[in-house]
């Protein structure tokens, strides 16, 4: 399940209750991040989401870079039972081609 750059800002706009997860490494994370997300890269995702995001109901919005490690993650948290969880195409790369902000 996939979800635009633009349908992400105007949620995070609208203050939208949901769960922005970002995937990259925490040297990605350092060159700039999505304002409120919560860094958990791919390779943790299996031992450490549920402790993250114990509600598998909870809308989550998942990005990397360019949204092909966080499509994996979002196929990781179905097989573990999440049923709201999207991939942002194009990861923080459509974002900033947008020049929505990063922190």
């Amino acid at each position: 399940m996939q979800i635009s750059v633009d349908d992400l800002k105007r949620a995070l706009d609208e203050h939208k209750d949901l769960v922005l997860l970002d995937v990259r490494t925490e040297g990605e994370v350092a060159r700039g991040k999505i304002a409120g997300s919560i860094n958990v890269p791919i390779q943790e995702i299996s031992s450490k989401i549920e402790s993250i995001v114990p509600d598998k109901s909870r809308l989550v919005y998942v990005y990397c870079l360019s949204g092909s490690r966080s499509a994996i993650a979002v196929e990781e948290m179905i097989k573990k039972g999440y049923r709201n969880v999207f991939n942002v195409e194009g990861g923080i790369l459509s974002w900033r081609t947008k020049h929505y902000p990063t922190v």
